[in-house]
Protein backbone atom coordinates (compact mmCIF):
# COMPACT_ATOMS: atom_id res chain seq x y z
CA UNK A 1 0.00 0.00 0.00
CA UNK A 2 2.76 2.38 0.95
CA UNK A 3 4.50 1.52 -2.31
CA UNK A 4 1.39 2.45 -4.32
CA UNK A 5 1.01 5.63 -2.30
CA UNK A 6 4.64 6.57 -2.98
CA UNK A 7 4.21 5.92 -6.69
CA UNK A 8 1.05 7.99 -6.87
CA UNK A 9 2.67 10.85 -4.98
CA UNK A 10 5.76 10.74 -7.18
CA UNK A 11 3.61 10.93 -10.33
CA UNK A 12 1.74 13.87 -8.87
CA UNK A 13 4.99 15.66 -8.08
CA UNK A 14 6.25 15.08 -11.63
CA UNK A 15 3.01 16.44 -13.09
CA UNK A 16 3.07 19.50 -10.82
CA UNK A 17 6.71 20.20 -11.68
CA UNK A 18 5.95 19.97 -15.41
CA UNK A 19 3.02 22.33 -14.94
CA UNK A 20 5.23 24.76 -13.01
CA UNK A 21 7.80 24.71 -15.83
CA UNK A 22 5.13 25.48 -18.43
CA UNK A 23 3.62 28.21 -16.24
CA UNK A 24 7.08 29.79 -15.93
CA UNK A 25 7.42 29.71 -19.73
CA UNK A 26 4.04 31.39 -20.12
CA UNK A 27 4.96 34.16 -17.67
CA UNK A 28 8.38 34.71 -19.25
CA UNK A 29 6.87 34.95 -22.76
CA UNK A 30 3.75 36.95 -21.91
CA UNK A 31 5.00 39.84 -24.07
CA UNK A 32 6.59 37.73 -26.81
CA UNK A 33 4.92 38.35 -30.17
CA UNK A 34 3.42 35.18 -31.61
CA UNK A 35 3.76 33.16 -28.41
CA UNK A 36 0.77 30.90 -27.72
CA UNK A 37 -0.08 29.96 -24.15
CA UNK A 38 0.83 26.39 -23.16
CA UNK A 39 -0.66 23.98 -20.66
CA UNK A 40 0.30 20.48 -19.54
CA UNK A 41 -1.83 17.54 -20.53
CA UNK A 42 -1.99 14.67 -18.02
CA UNK A 43 -3.93 11.42 -17.90
CA UNK A 44 -4.77 8.85 -15.28
CA UNK A 45 -2.51 5.83 -14.86
CA UNK A 46 -4.45 2.63 -14.19
CA UNK A 47 -3.26 -0.74 -12.87
CA UNK A 48 -4.96 -4.14 -13.02
CA UNK A 49 -5.77 -6.03 -9.81
CA UNK A 50 -4.59 -9.67 -9.62
CA UNK A 51 -6.85 -10.64 -6.70
CA UNK A 52 -9.57 -12.03 -8.92
CA UNK A 53 -9.91 -13.39 -12.42
CA UNK A 54 -11.44 -10.11 -13.52
CA UNK A 55 -9.23 -7.23 -14.50
CA UNK A 56 -10.18 -4.55 -12.01
CA UNK A 57 -8.77 -1.12 -12.93
CA UNK A 58 -7.46 0.93 -10.05
CA UNK A 59 -6.04 4.43 -10.11
CA UNK A 60 -2.28 4.58 -9.85
CA UNK A 61 -1.55 8.29 -10.24
CA UNK A 62 -1.06 10.43 -13.35
CA UNK A 63 1.46 10.82 -16.12
CA UNK A 64 2.36 13.81 -18.29
CA UNK A 65 1.24 13.15 -21.85
CA UNK A 66 2.56 16.34 -23.40
CA UNK A 67 2.23 20.10 -23.80
CA UNK A 68 -0.85 21.65 -25.31
CA UNK A 69 -0.80 24.92 -27.27
CA UNK A 70 -4.00 26.85 -26.64
CA UNK A 71 -4.39 27.68 -30.34
CA UNK A 72 -7.57 27.31 -32.39
CA UNK A 73 -6.81 26.29 -35.98
CA UNK A 74 -10.08 27.70 -37.35
CA UNK A 75 -9.62 31.03 -35.60
CA UNK A 76 -6.02 31.24 -36.81
CA UNK A 77 -7.21 30.65 -40.38
CA UNK A 78 -9.79 33.41 -39.95
CA UNK A 79 -7.09 35.79 -38.70
CA UNK A 80 -5.04 35.04 -41.81
CA UNK A 81 -8.00 35.49 -44.15
CA UNK A 82 -9.22 38.77 -42.66
CA UNK A 83 -5.65 40.03 -42.31
CA UNK A 84 -5.03 39.35 -46.00
CA UNK A 85 -8.15 41.33 -46.93
CA UNK A 86 -7.08 44.25 -44.74
CA UNK A 87 -3.55 44.22 -46.18
CA UNK A 88 -4.92 44.22 -49.73
CA UNK A 89 -7.21 47.19 -49.25
CA UNK A 90 -4.48 49.02 -47.32
CA UNK A 91 -2.18 48.70 -50.33
CA UNK A 92 -5.05 49.80 -52.59
CA UNK A 93 -5.67 52.97 -50.58
CA UNK A 94 -1.98 53.89 -50.72
CA UNK A 95 -1.79 53.26 -54.46
CA UNK A 96 -5.03 55.07 -55.34
CA UNK A 97 -4.06 58.06 -53.19
CA UNK A 98 -0.72 58.30 -54.99
CA UNK A 99 -2.52 58.17 -58.35
CA UNK A 100 -4.91 60.91 -57.23
CA UNK A 101 -2.02 63.13 -56.12
CA UNK A 102 -0.13 62.52 -59.37
CA UNK A 103 -3.03 63.81 -61.45
CA UNK A 104 -4.63 66.39 -59.19
CA UNK A 105 -1.62 68.14 -57.67
CA UNK A 106 0.10 68.64 -61.03
CA UNK A 107 -2.67 71.06 -62.03
CA UNK A 108 -3.71 69.61 -65.39
CA UNK A 109 -7.38 70.56 -64.95
CA UNK A 110 -6.55 74.14 -63.97
CA UNK A 111 -4.10 74.53 -66.86
CA UNK A 112 -6.74 73.45 -69.41
CA UNK A 113 -9.21 76.00 -68.05
CA UNK A 114 -6.52 78.70 -68.09
CA UNK A 115 -5.66 78.01 -71.73
CA UNK A 116 -9.31 78.03 -72.81
CA UNK A 117 -9.90 81.29 -70.96
CA UNK A 118 -6.87 82.86 -72.65
CA UNK A 119 -8.05 81.74 -76.09
CA UNK A 120 -11.49 83.25 -75.50
CA UNK A 121 -9.91 86.58 -74.53
CA UNK A 122 -7.70 86.45 -77.63
CA UNK A 123 -10.81 86.10 -79.82
CA UNK A 124 -11.87 89.62 -78.77
CA UNK A 125 -8.46 91.10 -79.63
CA UNK A 126 -6.76 88.85 -82.23
CA UNK A 127 -3.87 91.24 -82.88
CA UNK A 128 -3.04 91.91 -79.21
CA UNK A 129 0.60 90.80 -78.90
CA UNK A 130 0.50 90.69 -75.11
CA UNK A 131 -2.54 88.38 -75.08
CA UNK A 132 -0.91 86.21 -77.74
CA UNK A 133 2.14 85.85 -75.49
CA UNK A 134 -0.13 84.88 -72.61
CA UNK A 135 -1.84 82.18 -74.70
CA UNK A 136 1.47 80.76 -75.87
CA UNK A 137 2.70 80.60 -72.28
CA UNK A 138 -0.58 78.98 -71.21
CA UNK A 139 -0.16 76.33 -73.94
CA UNK A 140 3.39 75.61 -72.76
CA UNK A 141 2.29 75.41 -69.12
CA UNK A 142 -0.55 73.05 -69.97
CA UNK A 143 1.73 70.73 -71.92
CA UNK A 144 4.19 70.70 -69.04
CA UNK A 145 1.42 69.89 -66.55
CA UNK A 146 0.45 66.88 -68.67
CA UNK A 147 4.11 65.84 -68.85
CA UNK A 148 4.51 66.15 -65.07
CA UNK A 149 1.33 64.16 -64.41
CA UNK A 150 2.55 61.41 -66.75
CA UNK A 151 5.93 61.34 -65.02
CA UNK A 152 4.29 61.18 -61.59
CA UNK A 153 2.07 58.31 -62.73
CA UNK A 154 5.11 56.47 -64.03
CA UNK A 155 6.82 56.99 -60.68
CA UNK A 156 3.79 55.58 -58.87
CA UNK A 157 3.84 52.57 -61.17
CA UNK A 158 7.57 52.04 -60.69
CA UNK A 159 7.18 52.22 -56.93
CA UNK A 160 4.36 49.67 -56.93
CA UNK A 161 6.35 47.34 -59.16
CA UNK A 162 9.37 47.58 -56.85
CA UNK A 163 7.17 46.88 -53.82
CA UNK A 164 5.67 43.88 -55.60
CA UNK A 165 9.09 42.53 -56.57
CA UNK A 166 10.20 42.84 -52.94
CA UNK A 167 6.97 41.18 -51.80
CA UNK A 168 7.50 38.22 -54.12
CA UNK A 169 11.02 37.82 -52.73
CA UNK A 170 9.59 37.83 -49.19
CA UNK A 171 7.00 35.21 -50.14
CA UNK A 172 9.69 32.91 -51.50
CA UNK A 173 11.89 33.44 -48.43
CA UNK A 174 9.00 32.54 -46.12
CA UNK A 175 8.16 29.51 -48.25
CA UNK A 176 11.73 28.26 -47.85
CA UNK A 177 11.57 28.79 -44.10
CA UNK A 178 8.32 26.83 -43.92
CA UNK A 179 9.84 23.85 -45.73
CA UNK A 180 12.69 23.75 -43.21
CA UNK A 181 10.21 24.01 -40.35
CA UNK A 182 8.20 21.18 -41.87
CA UNK A 183 11.26 18.99 -41.79
CA UNK A 184 11.88 19.80 -38.12
CA UNK A 185 8.23 19.25 -37.23
CA UNK A 186 8.21 15.82 -38.81
CA UNK A 187 11.32 14.85 -36.85
CA UNK A 188 10.01 16.14 -33.50
CA UNK A 189 6.66 14.43 -34.08
CA UNK A 190 8.43 11.13 -34.71
CA UNK A 191 10.49 11.25 -31.49
CA UNK A 192 7.72 12.73 -29.34
CA UNK A 193 9.51 16.02 -28.58
CA UNK A 194 7.62 19.19 -27.69
CA UNK A 195 6.71 21.02 -30.91
CA UNK A 196 5.25 24.14 -29.32
CA UNK A 197 8.11 26.49 -30.24
CA UNK A 198 8.19 25.22 -33.82
CA UNK A 199 4.43 25.56 -34.14
CA UNK A 200 4.64 29.15 -32.93
CA UNK A 201 7.22 29.83 -35.64
CA UNK A 202 5.04 28.10 -38.25
CA UNK A 203 1.98 30.18 -37.37
CA UNK A 204 4.02 33.40 -37.31
CA UNK A 205 5.35 32.68 -40.80
CA UNK A 206 1.86 31.91 -42.09
CA UNK A 207 0.69 35.22 -40.63
CA UNK A 208 3.52 37.07 -42.37
CA UNK A 209 2.68 35.28 -45.61
CA UNK A 210 -1.00 36.23 -45.40
CA UNK A 211 -0.08 39.91 -45.16
CA UNK A 212 1.53 39.53 -48.59
CA UNK A 213 -0.96 37.22 -50.31
CA UNK A 214 -4.04 35.15 -49.57
CA UNK A 215 -3.09 31.62 -48.54
CA UNK A 216 -4.85 28.35 -47.80
CA UNK A 217 -2.93 26.37 -45.18
CA UNK A 218 -3.42 22.64 -44.70
CA UNK A 219 -2.05 21.36 -41.38
CA UNK A 220 -0.95 17.72 -41.19
CA UNK A 221 -1.09 15.56 -38.03
CA UNK A 222 2.64 15.97 -37.53
CA UNK A 223 2.26 19.78 -37.53
CA UNK A 224 3.76 20.33 -40.98
CA UNK A 225 1.88 22.64 -43.32
CA UNK A 226 1.04 22.78 -47.01
CA UNK A 227 0.33 26.18 -48.56
CA UNK A 228 -1.66 27.11 -51.65
CA UNK A 229 -1.98 30.61 -53.06
CA UNK A 230 -5.21 32.25 -54.16
CA UNK A 231 -7.61 29.78 -52.57
CA UNK A 232 -7.99 26.00 -52.26
CA UNK A 233 -7.77 25.49 -56.02
CA UNK A 234 -4.70 27.69 -56.34
CA UNK A 235 -1.16 26.50 -57.11
CA UNK A 236 0.92 24.90 -54.36
CA UNK A 237 3.60 27.14 -52.86
CA UNK A 238 4.72 24.75 -50.10
CA UNK A 239 4.33 20.99 -50.05
CA UNK A 240 6.27 19.12 -47.41
CA UNK A 241 9.91 20.05 -47.80
CA UNK A 242 9.43 21.48 -51.31
CA UNK A 243 8.80 25.14 -52.11
CA UNK A 244 7.79 26.24 -55.62
CA UNK A 245 8.81 29.84 -56.34
CA UNK A 246 6.31 32.63 -56.88
CA UNK A 247 7.11 34.69 -60.00
CA UNK A 248 6.08 38.17 -61.15
CA UNK A 249 5.64 39.21 -64.78
CA UNK A 250 5.28 42.84 -65.89
CA UNK A 251 3.27 43.64 -69.04
CA UNK A 252 4.07 46.44 -71.47
CA UNK A 253 1.38 48.65 -69.90
CA UNK A 254 2.94 48.26 -66.43
CA UNK A 255 0.37 45.85 -64.99
CA UNK A 256 1.61 42.67 -63.31
CA UNK A 257 0.61 39.02 -63.04
CA UNK A 258 1.78 36.14 -60.87
CA UNK A 259 2.51 32.47 -61.31
CA UNK A 260 3.82 29.66 -59.14
CA UNK A 261 6.16 27.44 -61.11
CA UNK A 262 4.37 28.43 -64.32
CA UNK A 263 0.85 27.92 -62.95
CA UNK A 264 -1.13 31.18 -62.94
CA UNK A 265 -1.90 32.51 -59.47
CA UNK A 266 -4.97 34.72 -59.03
CA UNK A 267 -4.42 36.69 -55.83
CA UNK A 268 -7.33 38.28 -53.99
CA UNK A 269 -5.71 39.15 -50.66
CA UNK A 270 -2.50 40.59 -49.24
CA UNK A 271 -0.45 43.61 -50.26
CA UNK A 272 0.60 41.97 -53.54
CA UNK A 273 -3.03 41.84 -54.68
CA UNK A 274 -3.45 45.48 -53.62
CA UNK A 275 -0.37 46.50 -55.60
CA UNK A 276 -1.67 44.61 -58.61
CA UNK A 277 -4.97 46.53 -58.45
CA UNK A 278 -3.03 49.76 -57.94
CA UNK A 279 -1.00 49.17 -61.10
CA UNK A 280 -4.20 48.47 -63.03
CA UNK A 281 -5.51 51.85 -61.82
CA UNK A 282 -2.28 53.56 -62.90
CA UNK A 283 -2.69 52.10 -66.39
CA UNK A 284 -6.37 53.07 -66.63
CA UNK A 285 -5.62 56.61 -65.43
CA UNK A 286 -2.74 57.00 -67.87
CA UNK A 287 -5.02 55.86 -70.72
CA UNK A 288 -7.68 58.41 -69.75
CA UNK A 289 -5.10 61.18 -69.33
CA UNK A 290 -3.62 60.36 -72.74
CA UNK A 291 -7.10 60.55 -74.27
CA UNK A 292 -7.59 64.09 -72.92
CA UNK A 293 -4.17 65.15 -74.16
CA UNK A 294 -4.74 63.66 -77.62
CA UNK A 295 -8.14 65.35 -77.85
CA UNK A 296 -6.52 68.71 -77.13
CA UNK A 297 -3.73 68.10 -79.64
CA UNK A 298 -6.05 67.13 -82.49
CA UNK A 299 -8.62 69.87 -81.75
CA UNK A 300 -6.06 72.68 -81.52
CA UNK A 301 -4.02 71.53 -84.51
CA UNK A 302 -7.10 71.17 -86.72
CA UNK A 303 -8.16 74.74 -85.95
CA UNK A 304 -4.64 76.01 -86.57
CA UNK A 305 -4.47 74.26 -89.93
CA UNK A 306 -7.64 75.97 -91.12
CA UNK A 307 -6.51 79.50 -90.28
CA UNK A 308 -3.82 82.13 -90.82
CA UNK A 309 -1.44 83.55 -88.23
CA UNK A 310 -0.59 87.17 -87.52
CA UNK A 311 1.87 87.30 -90.45
CA UNK A 312 -0.69 85.93 -92.89
CA UNK A 313 1.07 82.54 -93.09
CA UNK A 314 -0.86 79.29 -92.86
CA UNK A 315 -1.37 78.10 -89.29
CA UNK A 316 1.08 75.54 -87.95
CA UNK A 317 0.35 72.82 -85.34
CA UNK A 318 -0.03 74.28 -81.85
CA UNK A 319 1.08 70.99 -80.21
CA UNK A 320 3.30 68.09 -81.16
CA UNK A 321 3.73 64.64 -79.66
CA UNK A 322 1.30 61.97 -78.54
CA UNK A 323 -0.35 61.45 -75.18
CA UNK A 324 0.26 63.10 -71.83
CA UNK A 325 3.93 62.18 -71.75
CA UNK A 326 4.63 63.40 -75.30
CA UNK A 327 2.53 66.54 -75.67
CA UNK A 328 4.67 69.64 -76.33
CA UNK A 329 3.85 73.22 -77.31
CA UNK A 330 5.06 73.37 -80.94
CA UNK A 331 4.64 77.10 -81.58
CA UNK A 332 7.71 79.19 -80.80
CA UNK A 333 6.30 82.70 -81.36
CA UNK A 334 3.03 84.36 -80.25
CA UNK A 335 2.50 85.55 -83.82
CA UNK A 336 2.13 81.91 -84.98
CA UNK A 337 -1.24 81.52 -83.30
CA UNK A 338 -3.79 81.30 -86.15
CA UNK A 339 -6.71 83.61 -85.42
CA UNK A 340 -7.91 84.66 -88.89
CA UNK A 341 -9.44 82.64 -91.69
CA UNK A 342 -7.08 80.99 -94.17
CA UNK A 343 -5.86 83.45 -96.81
CA UNK A 344 -6.32 86.51 -94.59
CA UNK A 345 -3.66 89.24 -94.85
CA UNK A 346 -1.09 89.97 -92.17
CA UNK A 347 -2.31 91.69 -88.99
CA UNK A 348 -5.90 90.77 -89.83
CA UNK A 349 -8.40 91.40 -87.06
CA UNK A 350 -10.57 88.59 -88.37
CA UNK A 351 -11.28 85.98 -85.61
CA UNK A 352 -12.71 83.16 -87.70
CA UNK A 353 -9.98 80.63 -86.84
CA UNK A 354 -9.81 81.43 -83.13
CA UNK A 355 -13.60 81.36 -82.90
CA UNK A 356 -13.57 77.95 -84.54
CA UNK A 357 -10.94 76.74 -82.06
CA UNK A 358 -12.97 77.96 -79.09
CA UNK A 359 -16.10 76.31 -80.45
CA UNK A 360 -14.25 73.05 -81.05
CA UNK A 361 -12.81 73.10 -77.52
CA UNK A 362 -16.25 73.81 -76.07
CA UNK A 363 -17.61 70.83 -77.98
CA UNK A 364 -14.77 68.47 -77.06
CA UNK A 365 -14.76 69.90 -73.52
CA UNK A 366 -11.37 68.53 -72.35
CA UNK A 367 -11.84 70.29 -69.01
CA UNK A 368 -15.01 68.28 -68.35
CA UNK A 369 -13.22 65.08 -69.36
CA UNK A 370 -10.39 65.94 -66.98
CA UNK A 371 -12.86 66.77 -64.21
CA UNK A 372 -14.61 63.42 -64.74
CA UNK A 373 -11.27 61.63 -64.50
CA UNK A 374 -10.43 63.39 -61.23
CA UNK A 375 -13.87 62.59 -59.80
CA UNK A 376 -13.49 58.95 -60.79
CA UNK A 377 -10.15 58.68 -59.01
CA UNK A 378 -11.51 60.52 -55.96
CA UNK A 379 -14.49 58.16 -55.76
CA UNK A 380 -12.18 55.17 -56.03
CA UNK A 381 -10.05 56.47 -53.16
CA UNK A 382 -13.13 57.18 -51.02
CA UNK A 383 -14.56 53.71 -51.68
CA UNK A 384 -11.27 52.03 -50.84
CA UNK A 385 -10.96 53.99 -47.59
CA UNK A 386 -14.46 52.93 -46.57
CA UNK A 387 -13.61 49.31 -47.30
CA UNK A 388 -10.35 49.70 -45.39
CA UNK A 389 -12.16 50.85 -42.26
CA UNK A 390 -14.61 47.95 -42.45
CA UNK A 391 -12.08 45.24 -43.26
CA UNK A 392 -9.59 46.45 -40.65
CA UNK A 393 -12.32 46.31 -38.01
CA UNK A 394 -13.16 42.75 -39.04
CA UNK A 395 -9.48 41.77 -38.99
CA UNK A 396 -8.95 43.32 -35.55
CA UNK A 397 -12.02 41.50 -34.23
CA UNK A 398 -10.82 38.15 -35.59
CA UNK A 399 -7.39 38.69 -34.05
CA UNK A 400 -8.86 39.63 -30.68
CA UNK A 401 -11.08 36.54 -30.70
CA UNK A 402 -8.14 34.28 -31.52
CA UNK A 403 -6.05 35.84 -28.77
CA UNK A 404 -8.66 35.19 -26.10
CA UNK A 405 -7.49 31.61 -25.74
CA UNK A 406 -3.96 31.98 -27.06
CA UNK A 407 -2.79 35.03 -25.10
CA UNK A 408 -1.13 34.74 -21.70
CA UNK A 409 -3.00 36.20 -18.72
CA UNK A 410 -0.51 37.03 -15.99
CA UNK A 411 -3.29 37.01 -13.40
CA UNK A 412 -4.32 33.48 -14.37
CA UNK A 413 -0.71 32.30 -14.51
CA UNK A 414 -0.12 33.70 -11.02
CA UNK A 415 -3.07 31.64 -9.75
CA UNK A 416 -1.73 28.58 -11.56
CA UNK A 417 1.72 29.12 -10.08
CA UNK A 418 0.36 29.02 -6.53
CA UNK A 419 -1.87 26.05 -7.34
CA UNK A 420 0.89 23.93 -8.86
CA UNK A 421 3.34 24.88 -6.11
CA UNK A 422 0.82 23.68 -3.53
CA UNK A 423 0.20 20.50 -5.53
CA UNK A 424 3.94 19.84 -5.69
CA UNK A 425 4.30 20.40 -1.95
CA UNK A 426 1.30 18.20 -1.24
CA UNK A 427 2.76 15.38 -3.33
CA UNK A 428 6.02 15.73 -1.44
CA UNK A 429 4.15 15.48 1.84
CA UNK A 430 2.36 12.32 0.67
CA UNK A 431 5.72 10.76 -0.27
CA UNK A 432 7.01 11.58 3.21
CA UNK A 433 3.94 9.93 4.78
CA UNK A 434 4.42 6.84 2.59
CA UNK A 435 8.03 6.58 3.68
CA UNK A 436 6.99 6.92 7.32
CA UNK A 437 4.43 4.14 6.94
CA UNK A 438 6.98 1.90 5.26
CA UNK A 439 9.55 2.54 8.01
CA UNK A 440 6.98 1.82 10.73
CA UNK A 441 6.05 -1.46 9.09
CA UNK A 442 9.69 -2.50 8.90
CA UNK A 443 10.20 -1.61 12.55
CA UNK A 444 7.26 -3.83 13.62
CA UNK A 445 8.78 -6.85 11.89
Amino acid sequence: MSGDLLSIARSGANAARAALDVTAQNIANASTDGYVRRSVRVEDVTASSLVSNQSNATLSGVRVVGTIRNADAMRSAEVRRTGADAARVGAEVDAYTDVENAVEQTGVYASINTLQSGLQQLASAPTDSAQRAVVLQDAQNMAQSFNTAATQLSNVGSGLTQQSTSGVSQVNTIAGQLTRLNQQLVRTSANGSDQSGLLDQRDALLQQLSSLTDVTATIAKDGSVGVQLGGIGGPSLVSGTTATPLNLTSAANGTISFDVGGAAASLSGGSLAGNQLGLAKVDATRTSLDAVANSLISTANAAQASGADLTGAAGQPMFSGIGSAGITAALTSPSQIATAAAGSPAASRDSTAIDALNAALTSADPAAAMDALLNSISNTVAGAKTSQTTLQTIADSAKATAQQGAAVSLDQEAVNLVQFQQAYQASGRVMQVAQDIFSTMLAIH
